[in-house]
């Protein structure tokens, strides 16, 4: 609490979590609707980071950017899905002052890495079509070393942003969260201080993450696609391309939700339609992301069988 000033102006030591539903029928229908979809998350993405780490031929930088997108799926769900499982156990779920900014710090922390590992991999499609005689030297073990590196510094910047800004905010009335988590939005809803920096420097940051990001990923795809149309064969066409739909569905379901969350009007949705959608983009997508690239990918299902088989035959 020594982050907020003036202690004698805080009341709110604790925070309230309204949760998805108040029908109890609809939370125990809930409740074991999304620990499957948690334990298929954990389960696929630990499967998938084994799977790279025992298979001597998906040690290619691809792999490696899949293999962290992978622990960021376990972070980014982790951060806030066993909260919410808890939310439709008990009446009334609370979480500390300090705890509501653990898991605001935890889901940036992740899911700003996410960012920065998607458009990682765009632009390692993007070398490995358009220049790949040049691939061995553009996409180095130093240089994804680097590209990573840049990836958790701007994660950290990100998720210190929210977390300061969080710290910064007075709460001496109302604690009660309209959320499944302790999301930045309702929380400066809830502030009784002047919440005009707090609220801006956290949307600039995200914001320019956001931007950049996509900016990468565009003209990645849009420079591969260029070389893909020059290309005379249709056996090439289809080959290049198919090495990029995982990616590109990933990009899409990713990006979709969080332009919807963050970029559309706060009026054209209501806060129940937010629920859903960050549902979706924390605990769905972390659990589709293995399931896309490995059900589109002849390496990895290659690699899956082989593992397979060595087991059954040893």
């Amino acid at each position: 609490m020594a982050f907020m000033g003036n202690v004698n102006h805080t009341a709110v030591t604790e925070f309230i979590l309204l949760g998805l539903t108040d029908d109890p029928v609809l939370q125990v229908i809930l409740f074991f609707i999304i620990l499957c979809i948690y334990l298929v998350t954990v389960l696929g993405n630990l499967s998938t980071i084994f799977l790279i780490r025992v298979s001597p031929q998906l040690h290619h930088p691809m792999y490696f950017f899949l293999s962290h997108l992978a622990f960021a799926d376990i972070g980014y769900s982790s951060s806030v899905t066993p909260n919410m499982l808890v939310n439709f156990l008990v009446e009334r779920n609370t979480v500390s002052y300090v705890g509501c900014a653990i898991q605001l710090g935890s889901a940036v922390f992740f899911g700003t890495v996410e960012c920065f590992l998607l458009a990682a991999m765009a632009y390692d499609r993007f070398v490995a079509i358009c220049s790949p005689l040049l691939y061995s030297t553009k996409m180095s073990t130093q240089v994804c070393d680097q590209l990573f590196v840049v990836a958790y510094i701007g994660r950290f910047c990100n998720a210190s942003s929210f977390t300061f800004s969080f710290f910064s905010l007075l709460f001496c009335g109302p604690n009660r969260v309209n959320h499944f988590f302790c999301d930045f939005a309702p929380l400066v809803e809830l502030s009784c201080s002047d919440v005009s920096v707090p609220a801006v420097v956290p949307s600039f940051t995200a914001g320019s993450i956001i931007v950049v990001t996509i900016f990468v990923i565009a003209v990645s795809y849009i420079y591969i696609l260029i070389t893909i149309l020059k290309m005379s064969s249709t056996e090439g066409r289809h080959k290049a391309f198919s090495t990029c739909t995982s990616h590109l569905t990933a990009v899409t379901l990713f990006y979709g939700t969080i332009t919807f969350i963050y970029v559309m009007p706060k009026s054209s949705y209501s806060t129940d339609q937010n629920k859903v959608v960050s549902v979706f983009y924390m605990v769905v997508i972390p659990m589709l992301n293995p399931l896309i690239y490995s059900l589109r990918n002849n390496e990895i299902k290659g690699a899956l069988k082989r593992q397979l088989g060595r087991k059954i035959f040893s």
